[in-house]
């Protein structure tokens, strides 16, 4: 497996943040969430490689991203360590209202989401990448499944309906079709590079193929807050959110009773970081390189081995 040559900024500067705590009840395994994404999956297992070395036991949890919040406020998931604000389930919001679970503040990543192209498309939907390009051009998108409509890839069911959402508030001449995968949405950008063929999807960053796939993201309405508030913000009076993704805040989530249960893995998980720069190149191992993610976790850890065990100490001595 390739080295991985990353900052240790952002592991280094963990190590001075958290302080002492008992370590609680190792005899019950902390059962993180791993959703439907590379990124997300690196995210947790470098958290729970960290966990493990402090001595707990972690168990990994295959959870739909949209809907897991009831489990993580159930204690049945312990954490969630990579949820986007932009695409969260309003599930979520009721639990946190309910004091069920607990937001333990940001990861570190800066994200984009929105509708994306490769750039070749601006060749094909002249206008680009202004999003009213796209009244004008929707047949160039289409497909035997959505003629008249242009088609747009939405992301997999399992993380809610942004794509098909905009569409409609936007009154726009698409169908959304949900994505079987992250990997069916990598094979879309793939394709259409080879072949110089359109294609209209929903996408976000950090990810290793933005870059790959010269990705180009549609200049939609600002998502500001107003637009998801007030139907008079933006082009469509009669509905909210006829715009962008808002900036997307990346944040990291507990069961309620996570610090009480195990008091040194909350220090460390609330202060663990991680940045966009470390976080893109490791997806590149993992979905290009064909690395396993646990290996390429690992020498992420080995990596910023003694920053790791200095936060180690700081909070379980």
């Amino acid at each position: 497996m390739k080295s991985v040559f990353l900052s240790g900024l952002s592991v280094f500067a963990l190590a001075g943040a958290v302080s002492a705590a008992d370590l609680g009840d190792t005899s019950q395994p902390i059962r993180l969430a791993i959703n439907e994404w590379t990124g997300q999956h690196l995210t947790t297992h470098i958290a729970g490689q960290m966990l493990e070395q402090a001595g707990y036991t972690v168990e990994y949890v295959t959870a739909g991203y949209y809907n897991m919040y009831q489990a993580i406020g159930e204690g049945e998931i312990s954490g969630a360590l990579e949820v986007w604000e932009s695409n969260v389930a309003d599930q979520y919001y009721d639990v946190l209202a309910d004091g069920n679970i607990e937001d333990i503040g940001d990861l570190g990543l800066v994200a984009r989401e929105g509708f994306a192209y490769p750039a070749h498309v601006a060749d094909i939907c002249p206008g680009l990448p202004a999003w009213e390009a796209l009244q004008d051009c929707a047949m160039q998108f289409a497909t035997a499944e959505t003629v008249p409509q242009g088609r747009l890839v939405d992301y997999p069911a399992d993380w809610g309906t942004p794509g098909a959402d905009r569409v409609a508030a936007l009154e726009l001449p698409f169908r959304a079709v949900p994505a079987g995968s992250e990997g069916a949405l990598i094979a879309e950008l793939r394709a259409s590079t080879e072949r110089g063929t359109p294609l209209l999807m929903v996408f976000w960053q950090p990810h290793w193929a933005a870059s790959a796939y010269d990705v180009q993201f549609v200049d939609l309405p600002e998502g500001t807050d107003e637009c998801y508030t007030d139907p008079a913000w933006g082009p469509n009076p009669d509905v909210t959110g006829d715009c962008d993704f808002p900036p997307s805040r990346i944040f990291k989530t507990v069961w309620s009773g996570f610090a009480e249960q195990w008091p040194a893995a909350y220090e460390i998980l609330q202060a663990y970081q991680l940045t966009t720069a470390e976080q893109e190149p490791m997806m590149g191992m993992v979905d290009v390189d064909g690395d396993a993610v646990e290996d390429v976790a690992a020498a992420y850890v080995a990596d910023h081995a003694d920053a790791i065990s200095a936060m180690i100490a700081a909070a379980t001595e």
